[in-house]
């Protein structure tokens, strides 16, 4: 039965830093990137994957629940991270240095 209970251990390891890494690569990603791919917004998907990380650490990974999380990340990793990617950028949050202008880096003129 230890052995059941340390696998059960690992699975749900697994999902919490599945659905942490899911929820971190949703912030980082900008706002307009989610609006740019049509899939939905940033809060909501901040939303969704926040839930289900708070899920996978409170109840059993066999609870109905934690479940419901899980295809809620499967979701965001398989299509909506993809679509995300593909945009020019990334679709990271890109800050620019201080010496930025309003149309790129200024170089001095040369």
């Amino acid at each position: 039965m230890q052995g059941f209970a340390g696998l059960m251990w690992l699975l749900s390891m697994a999902l919490i830093l599945f659905s942490g890494f899911a929820l971190i690569d949703a912030a980082i990603r900008r706002e307009d990137a989610y609006r740019a791919t049509s899939k939905q917004t940033k809060p909501f998907w901040l939303i969704i994957l926040g839930l289900a990380f708070v899920v996978n650490l409170l109840f059993p990974i066999l609870s109905f629940l934690p479940v419901i999380g899980l295809i809620a990340t499967i979701v965001y990793m398989v299509d909506v991270r993809p679509a995300l990617r593909d945009l020019p950028g990334g679709g990271r949050s890109r800050r620019g240095s201080s010496s930025d202008g309003p149309y790129g880096p200024y170089n001095g003129g040369f």
